[in-house]
């Protein structure tokens, strides 16, 4: 099956419930927007999207106070399948559709996957609070959904691994939506779209299939330029801290380097594609 017949199928899903996401994208604008749509995909598909899941060695590992995880955008090197999905929510449709449910009238679909792709989390994995890097890494266009898909089946609420949102700032309750099989969640990213992932409990791996769409406006008036920040948890002072002096300089650094001093390798190295920078 390739993207557009897979992309017809994601497309029929959520036309059918365009109202009621746009309900819920709007009930929660003025925080966190947000949706969620489960069995985005007929069964067989998803379970064929974690079937065909690269093994975590084929992966990036992110391991650090900010983040312990596996990804990857170099699409190339794994089951041609997880391009064509990942490539479907690209679609033309399905990309006006979710604007018209957030009320986004420009949207761009990022085909270089810069920092989108894939994610793996196994046991222990996490990832802390933080705000998503405002920009795409020319800084011409804003930030402004995260479309995230999970397909690890039976995954249960006590597995962890789930989204977590923080409407009210990290220093906060969070609100949890689980990462159920089969679900998109479409989020909202702006300068207080704090979310961030809990630690994964069980020996099993949490695999999604994650998108981000540019505007040429911020979501908010507010919004200026900003780096990836990351923050501890409300328990975490120490690690609060540390990651706070470490967004204060990578952000000094961009005020000399526009386009950062490091090539990123988190994105889709194809032949028509230059290097992008951090």
């Amino acid at each position: 099956m390739n993207s557009k017949q897979v992309s017809d199928l994601i497309f029929k899903r959520i036309l059918e419930n365009k109202i009621d996401l746009n309900l819920k994208f709007l009930n929660s604008s003025s925080n966190i927007g947000y949706f969620y749509i489960d069995n985005i995909l007929p069964e067989e598909l998803a379970k064929k999207c974690f079937s065909v899941f690269p093994d975590k060695s084929k992966m990036r590992k992110l391991k650090s106070l900010k983040e312990y995880k596996h990804v990857s955008a170099q699409m190339d090197k794994h089951h041609p399948f997880l391009e064509e999905v990942i490539y479907a929510f690209q679609n033309e449709k399905i990309v006006k559709l979710i604007g018209e449910i957030c009320n986004i009238p420009t949207l761009y679909p990022d085909d270089s996957l810069y920092a989108g792709g894939l994610s793996l989390m196994a046991k222990d994995n996490f990832l802390n609070p933080h705000l998503d890097n405002s920009h795409d890494s020319d800084r011409q266009r804003w930030r402004v959904l995260n479309l995230l898909y999970y397909v690890t089946p039976n995954w249960d609420k006590d597995n962890g691994g789930h989204l977590q949102l923080w409407p009210n700032g990290p220093k906060n309750k969070p609100l949890e939506i689980e990462s159920k099989f089969n679900r998109l969640i479409v989020m909202a990213t702006h300068s207080s779209s704090w979310h961030s992932v809990n630690k994964v409990t069980v020996d099993n791996n949490r695999c999604c299939i994650s998108n981000y769409y540019f505007s040429d406006n911020a979501l908010r008036e507010t919004d200026k330029f900003h780096v990836t920040k990351f923050r501890g948890r409300p328990n975490q002072r120490i690690t609060n801290i540390i990651l706070d002096c470490d967004a204060s300089l990578r952000m000094l650094v961009r005020k000399v380097f526009k386009k950062g001093v490091r090539k990123n390798p988190h994105i889709y190295n194809k032949s028509n594609n230059k290097n992008e920078i951090l």
